[in-house]
C-alpha cells in the first residue's frame, strides 16, 4: 500500500508574463503572481496544485504548511480543520476576510487529490466521481488592451485593441488559434453604449456564437436597466453588471436574460440570500476560491438542486489550474456553459510539455495519473527569479492603469 500521509508541503512564488489587458479595476500589471504548491507523500510521491501568489495567500500557506505533516492526503476535513486553526490575520482588500481562508485549503487540497491520484493510479476526474464529458469547451476571453505596458517591455503580438474592429480582430485569433465557439468580453472598462456596440461588431462577425459580457460591476443599476432591452437576445448572460445581490436582483427582476456572477455569489454563505432575492440564475465556480474540487463539486450540486446555470470563472493562471479545472469540468454534470480561461494570453508555462492545447475550442482530460501533468522544474525555477525580480507582490490594476492614464480613477459602479 502507497504511504499517502503528507511527509513535506513546498511553495513557490512565481510570476509570469502577462499583457496590459483592461478590466474596470484598472490594467493588468507586467507580470502575474502565481503559487505552486508540491506535497508530497511518504513515499516519495508529488502532488501538485496552484494557487494565488500574492503576500497574503502566501503568508497564510506558510502558517499552515508546518502543520501538514503525518495529515493523510485523503483527510480533506484534517485539512480543512487545520487550516482554520492556523489561518489568521495577513487580511486585504482583495482576500480579505471569509475569502482569505478557502483560498488556502483549495491550493492544498488540490495538489492532495494529484497526490492520491498518482499514487493509485487513477485520474481526478475519476476520483471526483468519474468522466460524464469527453472534451471541455471553453470560451474566448476577450479583453480591451493596450499596446504595450507602460514599463516599456515590448509589445505583444496581440496589439491593441480599443474599439470594436480590435474586438472583432482578436476575437478571429482565438477562434483561428484555439476553435473557441462561446466569446466573452470583459467590459466595465469604457462607456456602456461603447462596449455594446462592440458586442454587435462581434455579432456581425460571428452570427452563431454565443455572446456574454462581464462589466464586473461597473454599471449602475439605472445604467443596466437602460441597457438591458439591447442585451436581450444578444447575450445568452450578463454577467455582474451591476454592485451586489441586491442591485443585481432588481436588474433580473426586469429581464429574462440570465445574470451571471464571479463576484457576489463566492461563498457558500452568499447562496440563500441569492436564492432568496433571484439575482443571479449562472454561477461562475472557482476552485482556487471556493475551497478546491470537493466544494466545487458540491455547489454543482446545489445549482443542479436549484435551477442554477453553472460554469467557470478564470484568472491568469497556468496548466496545473487549467488542468485542475478540466477534471472538475468533466466530472460535473449539470456544466450548462463553456467555461472561461485566460490561458490563450499567457506565453510562460510551468508544466512539461508546454502549454495544453485547445482543439476544437475544448481541452481532453490530460492522460496519466492524478491531474496529468508534470512540474517542468527548469521552468519553476525562471519564474521563481521572475518573480523576486520583479518586485510586485500583490495585484494593483489601479496603479498600472494610472501610469498609462494619470486621470484615470477606480469607481465600481462607474457608470
Amino acid at each position: 500500500m502507497p504511504d499517502t500521509r503528507i511527509a513535506d508541503v513546498r511553495v513557490t512564488p512565481i510570476a509570469f508574463a502577462d499583457p496590459p489587458l483592461l478590466n474596470n479595476a484598472g490594467c493588468h500589471q507586467p507580470f502575474a503572481l502565481r503559487s505552486i504548491i508540491e506535497v508530497e507523500t511518504g513515499d516519495g510521491t508529488v502532488g501538485l496544485g496552484e494557487s494565488y501568489g500574492s503576500q497574503p495567500v502566501l503568508k497564510a500557506l506558510a502558517r499552515v504548511t508546518p502543520h501538514l505533516t503525518g495529515l493523510d492526503v485523503t483527510d480533506l476535513n484534517g485539512l480543512a480543520a487545520r487550516c482554520r486553526t492556523h489561518v489568521t490575520g495577513a487580511m486585504d482588500a482583495y482576500t480579505g476576510g471569509e475569502r482569505l481562508l478557502p483560498r488556502v485549503i483549495a491550493a492544498i487540497e488540490v495538489a492532495c487529490w494529484d497526490a492520491y491520484g498518482k499514487a493509485t493510479g487513477r485520474r481526478v476526474c475519476d476520483l471526483l466521481g468519474g468522466q460524464v464529458r469527453q472534451t471541455v469547451p471553453f470560451s474566448a476571453y476577450l479583453f480591451y488592451k493596450f499596446g504595450q505596458h507602460a514599463d516599456g517591455t515590448p509589445p505583444d503580438d496581440w496589439g491593441e485593441a480599443l474599439t470594436p474592429e480590435g474586438l472583432v480582430e482578436q476575437a478571429a485569433r482565438m477562434k483561428a488559434l484555439h476553435g473557441f465557439d462561446a466569446i466573452k468580453l470583459k467590459a466595465g472598462v469604457f462607456e456602456p453604449e461603447e462596449e455594446i456596440e462592440g458586442l454587435r461588431a462581434l455579432r456581425d462577425t460571428f452570427p452563431e456564437a454565443p455572446l456574454r459580457i462581464d462589466p464586473n460591476g461597473g454599471w449602475s443599476v439605472e445604467t443596466t436597466l437602460k441597457l438591458s432591452p439591447q442585451l436581450d437576445g444578444l447575450v445568452e448572460y450578463l454577467e455582474d453588471p451591476t454592485v451586489g445581490i441586491e442591485g443585481n436582483a432588481r436588474v433580473q427582476a426586469a429581464t429574462d436574460t440570465p445574470l451571471a456572477t464571479n463576484m457576489y455569489v463566492v461563498h457558500e454563505s452568499h447562496l440563500p440570500p441569492n436564492m432568496a432575492r433571484d439575482a443571479f440564475r449562472v454561477i461562475l465556480s472557482d476552485h482556487h476560491y471556493w475551497g478546491g474540487l470537493r466544494a466545487s463539486r458540491e455547489l454543482a450540486r446545489i445549482c443542479e438542486i436549484w435551477g442554477l446555470g453553472l460554469s467557470m470563472h478564470s484568472n491568469s493562471h497556468l496548466g496545473i489550474s487549467l488542468a485542475a479545472m478540466t477534471h472538475l469540468a468533466a466530472a460535473t454534470p449539470n456544466l450548462t456553459y463553456d467555461c472561461d480561461t485566460h490561458y490563450p494570453w499567457q506565453s510562460d508555462e510551468v508544466i512539461e510539455g508546454g502549454k495544453l492545447a485547445f482543439t476544437g475550442g475544448c481541452l481532453a482530460v490530460p492522460e496519466g495519473p492524478g491531474l496529468g501533468v508534470t512540474l517542468d522544474r527548469a521552468e519553476l525555477a525562471r519564474l521563481h527569479r521572475q518573480y523576486l525580480a520583479c518586485g510586485i507582490t500583490l495585484r494593483d490594476d489601479a496603479t498600472e492603469m494610472k501610469k498609462h492614464r494619470p486621470d484615470w480613477s477606480f469607481a465600481r459602479p462607474k457608470f
